[in-house]
Formats: C-alpha cells, sequence, structure tokens
C-alpha cells in the first residue's frame, strides 16, 4: 500500500510550549475495514521505523504473518519529527519559508498520541480493536491509551515504560553528544552532522544489544587476530547503513522525545496515570534488554488495571522485540484466547 499524507492545516499546540502551523503525517493502510469496524490495528513504530510495519516488522506483520491484512485493517502514522513523509526539521517553517533545521520544536509521546488521534478521526475510525507498539512505539501507544481510553479496546506494549530513565537518557545524550562533536552539525544543511550519526548508531547499537549478544555474533575470527575485528566492523556498518537513510536532525528530535516521555507529567503520579488505562493490555519484556529492562515493563503491568505480563527470552536485549517473532506470536495467540 503506498504512503498517503494526512494534512492538519491549523495551528498545532505543543505539550511543552512550542507549536507548529499546521502538520502532515505520513501513514499507511494495509487490508479492508470490515462492516462493523472491529478489525483495526493501529501499529506504533520505534525510533527509526516509517509508516510501513511490512517493511520493518514482517514476521509479525504482513501477509501470512500473524497480523495479517486479509484479517485486519491495519494502520501505521509515521511520527511527528521522522524524516519519512511527516513533519519534520527538514520541512519548511512557514513563518521562514526554510527549512527548520535546528529550530524545530520540542516533540512529546504527548504531541505524537494527539496527532494520531487526528488522524484517527480524519479516518473516521470510532475503535481501535488493538493498539501495539515496541519501544518509543510502546511509549506512543502508552500515551494515546491514557489520553483516550475509549478509543482502544485492546493494548500490547512490548519493551516500553512509563518513563524514560536516567540510564535511557544517558545513552542518547551520548548519542547527540556524537552528532554535536561533527563539525558540521551547526551547518543549515539536510546532510549536516551525517558522521556524528554514524558514531551515534553505534553508540545505540550497544544498548540495543548486550555483551552476550556480541560475544555470540561478533566473535573473534581466530585466536592470532590483533586487528579488522568483526566487533569493530559491525560497528561502523551499522552506522553507515542508517547515515543512508536517516538525518541526523530526525535523530536528534526522535532521541529528545524519548528522553521526554513521563506518563505522570501533569498528572500527579505515574500510578495515576496508568490508572487511567481502560483497554484490555499485554506488556512483553525482554529478558537480556538492558535499555528498557523488564522491570520497567513489570511496573506498567503492576499498575495498570488487570494487565497481564509475558516475557521473551532473548539473546538479543532490546532488539529481540523486532526479532523474536515465535515467541511473540505465542505470546499474542495465548493472551487473544484468554
Amino acid at each position: 500500500m503506498a504512503t498517503q499524507i494526512f494534512k492538519y492545516p491549523y495551528t498545532f499546540r505543543l505539550e511543552l510550549g512550542g507549536e507548529l502551523a499546521g502538520f502532515q503525517l505520513a501513514y499507511t493502510t494495509h487490508g479492508t475495514r470490515n462492516a462493523d469496524g472491529s478489525n483495526v490495528l493501529w501499529v506504533c513504530h520505534a525510533l527509526t521505523g516509517n509508516a510501513d510495519p511490512t517493511d520493518w516488522w514482517d514476521g509479525l506483520v504482513g501477509a501470512g504473518e500473524y497480523y495479517d491484512p486479509n484479517d485486519w485493517f491495519m494502520v501505521c502514522a509515521n511520527v511527528l519529527g521522522s524524516h519519512y513523509g511527516s513533519t519534520n526539521a527538514l520541512s519548511i517553517n512557514s513563518k521562514t519559508n526554510a527549512p527548520y533545521y535546528h529550530d524545530f520544536p520540542d516533540i512529546t509521546a504527548r504531541d505524537n498520541a494527539n496527532a494520531f488521534e487526528l488522524l484517527r478521526e480524519h479516518l473516521e475510525i470510532e475503535q481501535i480493536d488493538t493498539c501495539i507498539g515496541g519501544s518509543l512505539g510502546g511509549q506512543h501507544a502508552l500515551e494515546w491509551a491514557i489520553l483516550q481510553p475509549q478509543v482502544i479496546k485492546n493494548l500490547v506494549l512490548i519493551a516500553t515504560n512509563a518513563v524514560h530513565s536516567p540510564w535511557g537518557i544517558a545513552f542518547n545524550e551520548s548519542q547527540r553528544m556524537a552528532i554535536e562533536a561533527d563539525l558540521t552539525w551547526q551547518q543549515k544543511h539536510p546532510d549536516a552532522g551525517i558522521e556524528g550519526l554514524k558514531v551515534a548508531r553505534s553508540i545505540a547499537l550497544l544498548s540495543y544489544r548486550n555483551y552476550d549478544t556480541y560475544d555470540f555474533t561478533q566473535a573473534r575470527d581466530n585466536n592470532d587476530q590483533a586487528d579488522h575485528f568483526r566487533a569493530a566492523g559491525y560497528q561502523r556498518y551499522q552506522g553507515d547503513k542508517l547515515a543512508k537513510r536517516f538525518n541526523a536532525f530526525s535523530y536528534w528530535t526522535l532521541s529528545k522525545m524519548m528522553d521526554s516521555h513521563h506518563v505522570g507529567r501533569n498528572r500527579v503520579t505515574i500510578i495515576s496515570a496508568l490508572a487511567q488505562v481502560r483497554a484490555r493490555t499485554l506488556v512483553v519484556g525482554i529478558s537480556s534488554d538492558i535499555l528498557f529492562p523488564a522491570s520497567e515493563q513489570k511496573l506498567l503491568a503492576k499498575y495498570i488495571k488487570d494487565a497481564d505480563y509475558q516475557e521473551i527470552d532473548s539473546l538479543y536485549g532490546h532488539d529481540g522485540f523486532l526479532i523474536e517473532y515465535k515467541q511473540l506470536k505465542q505470546i499474542l495467540k495465548a493472551w487473544y484466547v484468554r
């Protein structure tokens, strides 16, 4: 399904005090809505994902997979701040008739949940049967379920949290420091900070995986090796790979978005915020996740009423939510029939 564009032409007030003079969201749909609209699946993507979940979650979403478009009407919107078609730092600022670049306002998960709600109304979707997201996508799904508790029937939160931790913020700040260290970052140019972005991604990979992952997948080729290690080449490969499809401005915006995530902000406490969720909720943790440790998902399950907690046993750390399709399918299958 080709990417579509939803345009909101009015001033959009942002949670942290900024505003956008209108915005657009790129989104895709797969499948057909049934007569009573009861088969809507809304997928929320992670940090550098796009609006097509069959592209990056193809082991779970797509023809012949667990979430099959023959059964579901699937919607996924690219978040504000990302350059895959939605309004972002390289978009034109109507006040200056030039790209925002470094002046792009701070966007939060709550802002994106509000933008998703506008898209939902535009699509005339009355209820979402299932809203699912992992990592940053889980933060968006959770915020939306708090803001609009009657809209989402089933909520699936994977490897995510109620508030981003000091540990996670430290990883993100280290990545932004790498971008800042790139002397091109101060330039008003789409490729500004691109070498720094490569370093940032290599830092991120350390948090997405863990010691055991690297020991298994990037082991030395032989005992006599003294240079040109697989692990070193892997870090450079991942940096180059992201730089070919992303930009430092969006990476900066979305990492700050993740840092600002806190469901308790202006809602008294985290506990009182989570108590507002009315959706039937499944929370999934990953045993080896060091970025969003399982304790964060257990907290969600504890304070969201009647939530079910399940855990994936994986070697691959945080990235397990994108890799461990078989376990995730088994968990989902069992949960839906309860």
